[in-house]
């Protein structure tokens, strides 16, 4: 009997933060980036409140939380696109731009799932070197051909945790030519306070060719509802709405995202939370010779290479203590880990347990 088959595609897939390892009662789960003090209890209220309605479709261009994002940014409603995370924001990018022999422009250690969507739109993905774990302007020019379409720049970046700064980002978009369209992810923009830095939807806003997008995983603590959105000019939004699935963003997403953007209190507070452990896990890496970036994210790339344990050693002995941390076997960065920044008593098990595998 033949059956059908599906085509073979030669994309990497993403794996994931671990949530479990073997037989752990009750994990720390420090391996995905999620938010340490998760979603603003008015989030929560609006979430159970739109319960008895789950039966009715969500509406289809999302138009309540447009609306909202509009007024806190000042930005046009218009060219504002809703995704079932920003992950789907990718991928309409990569399915309304890219033809097969098309280039697009990633970094070295650039978030793995812009080159997945770019190779599954059929798209060749060029790689452009970084310096120190962070991405390099010159780099990126120097890997643009007649067939760059796209460039996909995370800043700050996941999972380096390093960034470009202000002229940075400004001088890569005037060098760039106008008919290549900038991508600029913006996940991680909350937790960086830094003079020399801009987010990307501040720096771009009036761009025609910059696309701009955020999430609601992180900062907002959404991430089990799947929460996105870009901004870009009207013509390219305008092309999305025509390719978008119909009931793309679900009701409980938009009614928990309204009032988790609209919540500035718990989101303050959950920055002033980052911030003030991040200083303090920075602090102990240090005294304990394990290298990392600079805080800048709520998470860190941590190192081992000045430590008497390599970096899958310090996995397992995390791990018998519930800790799980995310390996970088699919980024390739070698002897290394990435910790995401929990609540207090989270962080507070992470100290303690760092001092004694650490010898």
């Amino acid at each position: 009997m033949i059956l059908p088959k599906p085509i073979k595609l030669k994309v990497e897939r993403y794996i994931g933060g671990l949530s479990q390892f073997r037989k752990i009662d009750n994990p720390i789960k420090l391996s995905a980036n999620e938010s340490a003090l998760g979603p603003s209890p008015k989030a929560i209220q609006a979430f159970e409140k739109d319960k008895d309605k789950i039966f009715k479709y969500p509406e289809s261009e999302s138009s309540s939380l447009r609306e909202v994002l509009s007024e806190k940014f000042n930005i046009d409603p218009k060219r504002i696109i809703c995704g079932s995370g920003s992950d789907q924001i990718f991928d309409l990018t990569c399915h309304l731009f890219l033809e097969p022999g098309d280039e697009v422009i990633v970094t070295e250690f650039g978030f793995i799932m812009h080159r997945i969507y770019a190779s599954l739109h059929k798209a060749t993905v060029i790689l452009a070197k970084e310096k120190n774990f962070k991405a390099s302007v010159d780099e990126i020019l120097k890997k643009v051909t007649n067939k760059t379409k796209i460039i996909f720049i995370a800043n700050p970046n996941n999972p380096t945790g390093t960034y470009l700064t202000k002229n940075e980002m400004l001088n890569l978009r005037k060098k760039l030519r106008s008919d290549i369209l900038m991508v600029v992810d913006d996940a991680y923009f909350e937790f960086l306070n830094s003079d020399d830095f801009t987010s990307g939807l501040e720096l771009f806003k009036d761009a025609a060719n910059v696309l701009v997008t955020r999430t609601f995983s992180k900062i907002y603590g959404l991430a089990g509802l799947r929460l996105g959105w870009g901004y870009c000019s009207e013509e390219i939004i305008d092309a999305m709405y025509q390719i978008k699935p119909p009931f793309n963003v679900n009701r409980a997403a938009l009614a928990a995202g309204v009032e988790a953007i609209k919540d500035n209190e718990w989101t303050k507070r959950a920055i002033e939370h980052n911030t003030l452990w991040a200083k303090k896990i920075f602090s102990i890496l240090e005294e304990n010779k394990i290298v990392a970036n600079e805080p800048t994210a709520n998470f860190f790339l941590i190192n081992f290479d000045k430590t008497k344990i390599n970096s899958d050693e310090a996995f397992e002995k995390l791990a018998n203590k519930r800790l799980i941390l995310r390996k970088m076997e699919q980024y390739k960065i070698p002897n290394s880990l990435r910790l995401t920044i929990g609540n207090e008593q989270a962080n507070e098990h992470f100290i303690q347990a760092i001092g004694t595998i650490i010898k």
